[in-house]
């Protein structure tokens, strides 16, 4: 499994020979100005909720990639289907089956519209997986001791993406509580220094996540870690 972060919520996740995309807000973030959307190829588009800052770009990308699946919760999805866009609609608790493996659509404690005011229903999390890989993409998200279902109803995960900038969603700190919660100490990092507010110590959120004896990945913009 290879994972390429894209700036603040947007990665790109190569599962099976399959790439699929989160979240994708690069356009609109400076800190991710080197990266050309109409060069990203994917199968799949996943969006864990309506905002802006999670939505811009998948527009563009869609027409670019017109064989892509849209994936999130039902309004959402059928926001999107009725721009033309193929859409699979889901809602918690719920999980399909696609090529790349399992997914499965958790709980997350946010709110969610759509940039024109429509309804962008409850938001959520994603948990990917297959008889080798599993990930967790956590969304917008506060700490939930929902985050406790997730190793009872899914296999162990290798790794989870969890925000960690605070004010908008958890920090760093509640991120360690939710690495224990879903009992997994690998951690990707997300939703942060991409607007003021949000603005992060990140040699101090590594070493608060390893004095918890937990491993707190921060990489780069365009960076690609595997797993």
């Amino acid at each position: 499994m290879k994972i390429t972060y894209l700036g603040h919520a947007s990665l790109l996740v190569e599962m099976k020979g399959k790439k699929i995309l989160f979240d994708p807000f690069i356009t609109g973030n400076d800190l991710a100005s080197d990266v050309d959307i109409d060069s990203l190829k994917v199968d799949y588009i996943f969006v864990t909720h309506g905002h802006q800052d999670h939505v811009l770009d998948v527009e563009a990308i869609a027409k670019n990639n017109p064989g892509a699946l849209l994936v999130s919760n039902f309004e959402v999805a059928t926001w999107f289907g009725n721009k033309g866009i193929q859409d699979h609609g889901m809602n918690h608790g719920g999980k399909y089956t696609f090529d790349f493996g399992t997914a499965k659509y958790v709980n997350a404690i946010h709110s969610s519209m759509l940039p024109d005011g429509s309804n962008g229903g409850n938001p959520g999390g994603f948990v990917l997986y297959n008889d080798s890989e599993s990930i967790y993409i956590a969304g917008d998200t506060a700490l939930t001791k929902d985050m406790e279902l997730i190793p009872m109803t899914c296999p162990k995960l290798n790794v989870a993406v969890l925000p960690i900038g605070d004010n908008f969603t958890m920090g760093y700190e509640d991120a360690t509580i939710a690495s224990d919660f879903i009992q997994c100490d690998t951690v990707i990092g997300c939703h942060y220094d991409t607007f003021p507010p949000i603005k992060v110590d990140k040699p101090k959120a590594v070493e608060y996540f390893e004095k918890k004896g937990k491993k707190l990945i921060l990489p780069d913009i365009g960076e690609t870690v595997t797993f």
